[in-house]
């Protein structure tokens, strides 16, 4: 039965009476342990220029709730004389290593005066944790090891926000961003710039990383990634990327991350005006009324794919539903995600004021006793309030059931989605 009721809320992260705010979700889930970490800026007002450390809370969970411990500061993701912002956590499973990266921009300099001058200060920065986040090592300043050339090339950059990935080789991806230096005017003085979405990469663990081509087409900034790497055959990775235009931009690269195509406007997936971060999670699809898990795959249930493509991947994607402020965040699902036209209408999860978000999703049987197996769930961390989007950052849990069950039936191409995944959801959960 679709209620299309907003879920139960947990509030993690709430603003003081003195100013003090916390922004800029990432959410990171350690299969391992059935541990949730949540990261987020301190800010001591809502403005960028204002950001501070980086703090966390780990969750616990166990079947359908979450029990969350203190907030503490990762007091070692901080450069001095710099503030830290975009959380962007990955987890490397062959290592058991968390990396937590962010970027540190010198106290007093904003974004658009490295925007104005070309003078590319932004670090990129990270700290890891062989103990599932109970202690970090760092911090590591990876930038002129990663980015050379880029720094001249760049007015400035910043990662994701959100979480990372590992595609099934090993290979560590993380999503970003860049504003290039397309010319300069005034004498050299003042720049004419153009954001670019990109991803930074690495093959040895985290030890080493590369920049990967910038995104080619319509302008894209803070992006997330999902690989389809479910199928046989080489990796395929997709990046949805929020733009300055009236919708989403996605991207397909068949390079690993390294490289993508040229970026499309996705009409179902409208961008607020201004622009707002959206987040995204890969899980496994569910074809012809069983989960994708059992092996079958006869693609009868998702739009055609383009050739060389695997089928099995899914994705939900959440973003503010209100094409003129950031209202009313909503869940959108996705049987094929390189379609761009597959997505579904949003379920409202919050009404009202809200943000930047962050998915994770826990496969069944992650956590719980073998007995009573627990279900398949999505977790989502997101800003929301009352009367702005940053009073509060906010936790919601959401079985696999529950999204199928509430996600509204979109009458323009996605019957196929909403037949497999009410006969479907029943084999996941």
């Amino acid at each position: 039965m679709i209620s299309l009721e907003p879920p139960a809320e947990t509030i993690l992260f709430e603003q003081k009476k003195d100013g003090t705010t916390y922004r800029i979700p990432a959410l990171l889930h350690l299969p391992a342990s059935g541990t949730l970490l949540a990261f987020a800026e301190e800010r001591r007002s809502p403005a960028d220029l204002d950001a501070n450390v980086l703090v966390m809370r780990r969750g616990e969970l166990s079947r359908n709730r979450v029990e969350w411990g203190a907030m503490e500061v990762v007091r070692s993701a901080l450069l001095s004389g710099h503030r830290s912002m975009n959380p962007c956590p990955v987890y490397d499973g062959s290592t058991g290593t968390i990396f937590l990266f962010f970027i540190a921009i010198p106290s007093k300099v904003s974004e658009a005066h490295q925007l104005q001058t070309g003078d590319n200060v932004t670090r990129f920065c990270c700290v890891s944790s062989s103990d599932q986040g109970h202690h970090w090592n760092g911090p590591r300043d990876l930038t002129e090891a990663t980015l050379g050339s880029c720094l001249r090339d760049w007015a400035t950059f910043g990662l994701g926000p959100g979480h990372g990935i590992q595609l099934r080789c090993g290979r560590l991806l993380l999503p970003a961003y860049a504003y290039r230096i397309d010319a300069k005017d005034c004498f050299g003085r003042r720049c004419k710039t153009s954001p670019h979405s990109f991803a930074f990469y690495s093959d040895d663990h985290g030890q080493r990383w590369q920049a990967g081509e910038l995104l080619s087409g319509p302008q894209t900034v803070e992006c997330q990634l999902v690989s389809l790497d479910e199928g046989p055959g080489e990796a395929a990775v997709y990046c949805n990327a929020r733009t300055p235009g009236t919708c989403r931009v996605q991207a397909l690269s068949l390079h690993r991350g390294a490289a993508f195509q040229e970026g499309l406007p996705v009409p179902k997936l409208l961008e607020t005006q201004g622009g707002c971060h959206g987040s995204m999670v890969g899980f496994p699809g569910l074809v012809s009324g069983r989960a994708k898990e059992s092996g079958t795959s006869d693609r009868s249930s998702s739009p055609e794919l383009p050739p060389g493509l695997p089928a099995a991947t899914w994705a939900l994607f959440c973003h503010p539903t209100n094409p003129t402020a950031r209202l009313h965040l909503g869940l959108y699902l996705s049987a094929s995600p390189p379609d761009p036209h597959a997505w579904s209408e949003p379920w409202v999860i919050h009404r009202g004021p809200s943000a930047y978000s962050d998915l994770a999703y826990v496969e069944p049987g992650a956590v719980g006793q073998e007995s009573h197996p627990s279900p398949a769930v999505f977790a989502c961390l997101y800003e929301c309030g009352a009367v702005t989007p940053h009073e509060t950052i906010a936790f919601s849990l959401l079985t696999v059931q529950e999204v199928m069950d509430n996600i509204p039936h979109s009458p323009g191409g996605s019957q196929d989605l909403s037949t497999a995944a009410r006969t479907a959801c029943c084999c996941v959960t």
